[in-house]
């Protein structure tokens, strides 16, 4: 069994998979305030609410998007369970061909997702992760990663329109019955919403375009923390799949534990 942590700017996404399957996952806040041990004792206590010995979990991997805990991170698994994690970036095989014009600068987790999804759905792929970013990674028929998406995360925009308005205050992230709001909450909703919804749905059609492939042969695959709340409101057949990050962790580790 092994220990798989992805690091996010807004949420380090934690838990354990063996031979199998994933046996939990967690989510945990990402704070570069809390020290090495304070990290030991969260990472320890979540271990102990799903009944998992530490001497049972033999590995540990570790991607991130947030340079600054890495060695933190590193140094807290290392006290708690007497392993040094492996790390995804150079150096580390993944078997993903990346056709960027900068590979080294590919997001690790990016990275993970797309080998995740390419072994468990087959390509070509387009994989979308929800988070403090909106990301959609293109995978053609030869399983090459060929590019991708960027927009501002759900969250992010939402902060940034209620910061920058008088009048608008903070919303729940749940859906109205109706597109067409008829007070401010509820217009903000929508727009939140099934205009993200609306959003995904558009560049799935510009992306297929794009690869040259129908609808029909591409696998749209969701992860992160939002994409419970906007996928519903898709048009498309979109896959979710909330354990795609820790399943590519276990992968790549796999690809590499000789070393």
């Amino acid at each position: 069994m092994i220990l798989a942590i992805d690091m996010g700017n807004t949420n380090i996404v934690i838990g354990c998979v063996d031979e199998e399957k994933v046996l939990f996952e967690e989510r945990l806040a990402t704070d570069l305030s809390k020290t090495e041990l304070e990290y030991v004792v969260i990472f320890k206590t979540v271990l102990e609410l799903y009944g998992i010995e530490k001497e049972k979990v033999t590995g540990a991997i570790i991607s991130s998007v947030v340079p600054q805990l890495v060695n933190i991170i590193k140094s807290a698994v290392y006290k708690l369970i007497k392993v040094e994690p492996m790390v995804v970036g150079p150096g580390v095989k993944t078997g993903l061909n990346i056709l960027m014009d900068e590979p080294r600068r590919v997001g690790s987790d990016l990275i993970v997702d797309a080998v995740a999804a390419i072994n468990n759905y087959g390509t070509p792929l387009i994989v979308i992760d929800m988070g403090t970013a909106t990301t959609m990674s293109v995978i053609d028929r030869k399983g090459n990663y060929i590019g991708g998406v960027i927009m501002p995360g759900i969250k992010v925009s939402v902060d940034s329109l209620v910061s920058r308005t008088a009048q608008l205050q903070r919303i729940s992230l749940d859906a109205p019955d109706k597109v067409i709001g008829k007070n401010t909450i509820n217009c903000m909703k929508s727009g939140v919403i099934y205009g993200n919804a609306s959003c995904i749905d558009g560049m799935i059609d510009r992306l297929a375009e794009e690869m040259g492939e129908g609808l029909s042969d591409i696998k749209v695959v969701a992860t992160g923390g939002l994409a419970r709340v906007i996928l519903p409101q898709c048009r498309h057949n979109i896959i979710q799949d909330d354990e795609l990050l820790l399943k590519g962790l276990k992968i790549i580790y796999d690809k590499n534990c000789d070393k």
